[in-house]
């Protein structure tokens, strides 16, 4: 029984945890969904590699909460999107968008992917495979030298 009281234990804690407060949760469920969703991919300014559905900052909330308001006066995801990212640049979106400026962003790991797979192809082939050759006589008797000394000792 306490296995199990544990494995859930563990599995709660492995659940994601959302702070958004219970004071910020709209009314209408159609619109908080779309608050979530919305949030989730919305980047916390001083988290930085959270969402602000996720972050317990004070600028998180205030912009969940902003974020809510814009929907309650009728924007689309779109205009609430394109608002955050006027006031706040692109910075604020988790997922960047594809465009001139981040283009490097999302290219540069198939770059680093395909320079290094050229540097490493470039590395084995100029490598020369090493002539291996056999022992002269001198080597021979004195590797039987050590084997039978090995024996007798």
């Amino acid at each position: 029984m306490r296995i199990v009281v544990a494995l859930l234990l563990l599995l709660l804690s492995l659940a994601p945890v959302h702070a958004v407060a219970p004071d910020e949760v709209l009314d209408d469920p159609a619109l908080e969904t779309r608050a979530r969703a919305l949030s989730a991919g919305l980047r916390c300014m001083v988290c930085q590699n959270q969402s602000i559905d996720d972050s317990d900052a004070p600028l998180a909330r205030d912009l969940r909460i902003l974020l809510r308001e814009r929907l309650v006066a009728g924007d689309s995801d779109e205009e609430v999107i394109a608002f955050l990212v006027d006031r706040y640049g692109e910075f604020i979106l988790l997922r960047p968008q594809f465009n001139l400026k981040t283009a490097l962003l999302w290219l540069a790991p198939a770059i680093l992917l395909v320079v290094g797979a050229i540097i490493a192809f470039g590395v084995f082939r100029r490598r020369r495979p090493v002539a291996v050759s056999g022992l002269s006589g001198d080597e021979e008797a004195e590797l039987q030298r050590i084997l039978s000394d090995g024996k007798n000792g």
